[in-house]
């Protein structure tokens, strides 16, 4: 939608025009205030920059809620307790495992909230304040270790206080090749199936 030079004032025709570009700009090249990237960007883009707050933001920074530091959006409000030395949340071959797990399953990372009981000890009261789990996956933790007041075998569901557990071998164990893991992979699969209705 070009103006011509005739219909009017130089000025509305600059403007028109102006407009006119602005608007039909695509994908690639949008610019966006600096105030705006910082927001979407909040850690340092580039390393050893720190970032910058936006002009005028006086604003104090929110600190991280008290807690367990968990991986993932907890969407679906199932919390998965994992032993894993080394690692903050889960070492990345059985986080692998995990998501190819849970995509077999209907979900994702987004949707579970993975906790590493080594890094810090469990106490299941604390993490149903904290997380409100329908569902709870215990890989290589007992129902005693995270202090749950009953005891339950492996690979066998159990409905207590307002939440649904499963008690597993570790991630270790389980993702290994061989007859062993096959089977227990074949038992796990059987559990998930049954406590996720697929």
């Amino acid at each position: 939608m070009l103006v011509k030079a005739g219909a009017g004032c130089p000025c509305r025709f600059q403007q028109i025009n102006k407009l006119f570009y602005t608007i039909s700009m695509d994908l690639d090249h949008i610019t966006l205030p600096g105030f705006v990237v910082s927001e979407l960007f909040p850690h340092a883009l580039l390393a050893g920059t720190p970032a910058k707050s936006p002009p005028g933001d006086t604003a104090p920074k929110k600190e991280q809620a008290p807690g367990y530091k968990f991986l993932g959006n907890n969407q679906r409000r199932v919390s998965i307790i994992v032993q894993a030395k080394d690692a903050v949340f889960v070492p990345e071959p059985q986080l692998a495992f995990l998501t190819k797990m849970l995509e077999a399953c209907r979900m994702n990372i987004g949707d579970v909230a993975i906790v590493n009981h080594d890094s810090t000890p469990v106490i299941i009261a604390a993490l149903k304040k904290q997380l409100h789990p329908d569902f709870v996956l215990l890989f290589g933790v007992s129902p005693t270790d995270i202090q749950l007041p009953l005891s339950f075998p492996q690979f066998k569901t159990q409905s207590f206080d307002g939440s649904t557990y499963l008690y597993v071998p570790s991630l270790g164990e389980i993702d290994q090749p061989g007859e062993e893991s096959r089977a227990m992979k074949t038992k796990l699969w059987g559990c998930l199936r049954t406590l996720f209705g697929l």
